[in-house]
């Protein structure tokens, strides 16, 4: 068994693989010189930080689940700091609460929080009396909230948190597949205002239900964290899980690529890279890379799949770390950062003040301000050196923020088209991808391409592509 991407999905699959009562052999290959994929960790000044995701959602079980079978459970902690601001309208604001990917089931929160015009907000009170909007097939994030809410909600509020998890645009974004909570809100009434707070309430009820059957309805008890991170870098997870892999007897290379595919009486047969050796055969193979490798790869085995694969478009983004002497803030930072939504027109999408949101993330007389920039049809930051990069967003930093002092360090990490952009119609193609691909036995796919981009979404799809082969294939020759 070969599973092509070192990523997490494909070390996920791996995984998954060992599982089984009488695991195949099992051989991973990435490309790369390291494992991880967009998992990286780095240092700076001193400390240890994320140049990709800092953190993965909690309430999505797969990376708990993961954390826990490599006995890393109790070491995950959780932000500092919950809020976030917006630089909106020449300052920072806090985001006001009840927001649903930005979407607000409280305008009364929006009013105080000053995040948006009068006007945009007395266009989003419309919703309440509007007549119903027509609902069809999947539409984008974008249309439904202009739609019930107006521009203003969508351009300032939504699509600040909806396209910057995705690095795309909301008007865009497929809302079943990057936003279901929102598009069953709009499909089941009039209101979306009164849907989201439905929704919340329904959540809420049910929260409270299962802690008291858990025995822990003490009043004033604080939430479940929302993200959860390894102090030593979640490329630490990523480590332990290659450790535990090859421990078990898995065979991991890096630096070795796969530059075709084809299947035979024989089974499936791999061309390495130069140097990687001569072809190999295999039983069943798990391509876990991004869809354009996947697509070059599927191209002779399942052209189907290729194609649509090779639609699926990506963005890039920059992501400055930055040092600075404590003097250099005017003040204590009380959050987790700020996002910088399109109308203000700046190149930064995005700051997170690590050293308040992560206590770990700390150094003597240091803050560390992480600032990401490019999103989907927008090259400005790929365009920059790191020194004009540094130079342009610490000069926003200085703006939104007062900083007195340039870095004294700085790194810049670019991930250059490694975001891809779930459209209108997402979730139909990568239908009609996992369709093709299953007519191929032997064949499965898995990564952040398909039903997910977050890293417990990644695990899930490295762990059902196991799963799919490990069923077709009950007895696995090595």
């Amino acid at each position: 068994m070969v599973v092509i991407g070192g990523g997490i999905a494909g070390l996920a699959a791996a995984w998954q693989l060992c599982e089984g009562k009488a695991p195949p052999r099992i051989l991973v290959l990435e490309a790369s010189e390291r494992l991880g994929g967009k998992i990286l960790t780095g240092s700076l000044a001193g400390t240890t930080l994320e140049l990709g995701p800092d953190a993965f959602l909690a309430r999505v079980p797969f990376g708990v689940e993961l954390c826990r079978e490599l006995v890393l459970r109790d070491e995950l902690v959780s932000p500092a700091a919950g809020h976030a601001y917006l630089w909106s309208r020449g300052r920072l604001r806090r985001l006001p609460e009840g927001l649903v990917l930005g979407v607000p089931s409280d305008l009364g929160a929006v009013a105080r929080s000053g995040a948006v015009r009068p006007a945009a907000l007395a266009r989003a009170a419309l919703d309440l009396v509007l007549p119903a909007t027509r609902v069809g097939g999947d539409r984008s994030v974008g249309e439904i909230v202009r739609a019930r809410f107006g521009r203003g909600i969508q351009e300032w509020l939504v699509d600040p948190l909806v396209g910057g998890i995705h690095a795309g645009r909301s008007e865009l974004l497929s809302a079943a597949a990057t936003a279901p909570q929102l598009d069953a809100a709009a499909r089941s009434g009039r209101s979306l205002l009164r849907a989201l707070r439905a929704q919340a309430a329904t959540a809420q009820a049910a929260a409270a239900n299962v802690t008291g059957a858990a025995g822990g309805g003490a009043a004033g008890a604080a939430p479940p964290p929302v993200f959860l991170t390894h102090p030593a870098g979640l490329s630490h997870v990523v480590g332990t899980l290659a450790d535990r892999l090859a421990g078990g007897g898995v065979e991991i290379r890096t630096g070795t690529g796969v530059t075709g595919l084809s299947r035979s009486s024989r089974g499936w047969t791999l061309t390495l890279d130069q140097g990687g050796g001569a072809p190999l055969v295999a039983d069943a193979v798990i391509v876990a890379t991004p869809a354009s490798a996947a697509a070059a790869l599927l191209g002779p085995v399942c052209p189907e799949a290729a194609a649509e694969l090779g639609r699926i478009e990506h963005s890039s983004v920059a992501v400055v770390s930055l040092a600075y002497r404590a003097e250099a803030v005017p003040g204590p930072l009380d959050g987790t950062g700020f996002l910088v939504p399109r109308p203000q027109g700046r190149l930064m999408t995005a700051a997170t003040w690590m050293s308040a949101k992560w206590p770990h993330v700390s150094a003597p007389g240091r803050v560390f301000i992480r600032a990401s920039a490019g999103r989907h049809r927008d090259e400005r930051a790929m365009n920059l050196s790191d020194t004009e990069l540094v130079g342009a967003l610490h000069a926003e930093l200085a703006e939104a923020m007062g900083l007195r002092q340039p870095p004294e360090e700085s790194l810049v990490t670019r991930w250059a088209g490694a975001f891809p952009q779930y459209a209108v119609g997402h979730l139909e193609r990568v239908d009609g991808i996992e369709a093709a691909v299953a007519g191929v036995p032997g064949l499965a796919v898995a990564g952040g391409a398909y039903r997910g981009v977050g890293i417990p979404a990644c695990i899930l799809s490295g762990r059902r592509a196991a799963d799919l082969v490990t069923a077709q294939l009950p007895v696995l020759s090595t």
